[in-house]
């Protein structure tokens, strides 16, 4: 599943072969730069380019040997350029090369989950405007509440997905940053020339001050982030999961013809992918508090935090970039029962209108704290469900001297609930601005 849906983008920025092919780019700019600077022969430069490749299995034999893979991919590269070969990695450390070439394939990683927030944006911005004024109870603490509406909730997840996709952009500007400054960041065997032109040739930044590494502070940046972004997907995906449980079957991720639930009991319709979206989310922000590990290193550099982020990285852009599509999917196709949730709504017998019935009443003089306990005691009895709230409130005298039957039964109409929702709407962008007229609302 996972390869189906994310190798031919996302999974292909993490092969050996793309790290290597980055890390080459790396060194031949530096080579450009130097021979800008007349450091090395202008004439070398178009060799090494031209000659300049790597054999990921070569590397693998040679690293095996040196037990360093920055070596045992520059060894190789010169074996392939000849005499040229002279030139590579001429004045960088190791680092130099795979901060800069990973903060590339970074840059490239937020880009490809910007557009998968994107895409999951605007499939939420059609189904909150196709369920805009679909009733549903409103719930809080799991309890029922007060009437909403689907589209509210797919509009709050709208908004949710738009503050991520700002995230995610303000943290591709952070780690847009390349060095090329040398063992511990002093250009002692470097001109800060190269490294601008290095990084100007990938699209980054130089960081302003360096020591042998970035700093891990702009990782940490990016994965938590990533975790927010997940947590965000975690958040919709459990409520689906909530929503379609038999009791309440109101919202229900796909389920295409042909697919089981169970091998044991045919009849199962089970959220597997909401699911899935909920567990894998733990792995991300798993690898952020990895991320976070990261930051402090002996004397601002050492090399616990490479072997994390070998994991970490490409794992949690990867299973961002699927949890995205694949929540994309759930919300262009989940089915939606509306009479479920009208069902549900009346559930109770009219104790969701508990508040409008109290105000009414305060309205009508009563004191609030005698409102409140008026129509508390009235749905504490409702709630055993032997008599309606309903009808304990329109048997109470008290309240009958006050309300009239027409104004009674006014307390118990869902409408007035939803009476604000285009203005809602427009707030997060998804409905006309305010004065333009309302749309009818549902009988």
């Amino acid at each position: 599943m996972i390869e189906r849906y994310t190798l031919p983008r996302m999974g292909a920025l993490w092969t050996l072969e793309e790290k290597y092919a980055r890390w080459l780019e790396v060194e031949i700019l530096a080579c450009e730069a130097w021979a800008e600077l007349g450091v090395i022969p202008r004439e070398a430069v178009p060799v090494i380019r031209q000659r300049a490749r790597f054999d990921v299995h070569r590397i693998a034999e040679i690293e095996d040997r040196v037990q360093h893979d920055v070596i045992a991919f520059t060894t190789n590269v010169a074996e392939y350029i000849g005499p040229e070969g002279k030139y590579i990695h001429y004045g960088l450390t190791s680092s130099d090369v795979v901060d800069t070439a990973q903060s590339a394939l970074m840059v490239q990683a937020a880009d490809i989950i910007s557009e998968d927030l994107e895409k999951l944006g605007e499939a939420l911005r059609r189904q909150a405007l196709a369920y805009k004024h679909t009733v549903m109870m409103g719930r809080t603490h799991g309890v029922h509440a007060e009437p909403t509406t689907l589209g509210l909730k797919l509009a709050l997840w709208y908004a949710e997905v738009q503050r991520d996709l700002e995230r995610v952009r303000r943290a591709r500007a952070n780690i847009a940053y390349g060095k090329l400054s040398g063992a511990v960041g002093t250009f002692a065997h470097l001109d800060p020339f190269v490294e601008e032109y290095v990084c100007g040739k990938l699209g980054l930044q130089p960081a302003p001050i360096s020591t042998q590494i970035l700093q891990r502070d702009r990782h940490a940046e990016y994965l938590t982030t990533l975790a927010v972004v997940a947590s965000s997907l975690d958040k919709f995906a459990t409520e689906i999961r909530s929503l379609q449980r038999t009791e309440l079957r109101e919202v229900e991720e796909p389920f295409q013809e042909g697919q089981k639930g169970s091998s044991a009991m045919p009849h199962k319709r089970n959220p597997r992918l909401c699911e899935q979206v909920s567990g894998l989310s733990r792995v991300v922000r798993s690898n952020a508090q990895a991320a976070l590990e990261n930051v402090a290193l002996w004397h601002e550099r050492d090399i616990s935090h490479s072997s994390v982020e070998r994991v970490i990285v490409p794992d949690s852009t990867i299973l961002v970039d699927y949890l995205l599509v694949t929540f994309t999917r759930i919300i262009e196709g989940m089915h939606v029962y509306p009479e479920n949730m009208l069902r549900n709504l009346e559930q109770t017998g009219g104790l969701i209108y508990s508040q409008r019935v109290m105000l009414a009443l305060v309205q009508k003089g009563m004191p609030r704290q005698d409102a409140y306990a008026l129509t508390q005691a009235a749905a504490m009895r409702g709630w055993s469900g032997e008599v309606s709230f309903r009808e304990l409130i329109a048997a109470d005298p008290a309240v009958r001297e006050r309300l009239s039957d027409a104004e009674l039964e006014a307390c118990f109409d869902y409408r007035p609930h939803l009476k604000h929702v285009d203005t809602i709407f427009s707030r997060v962008g998804l409905g006309p601005e305010p004065g333009v007229a309302r749309a009818e609302q549902p009988e």
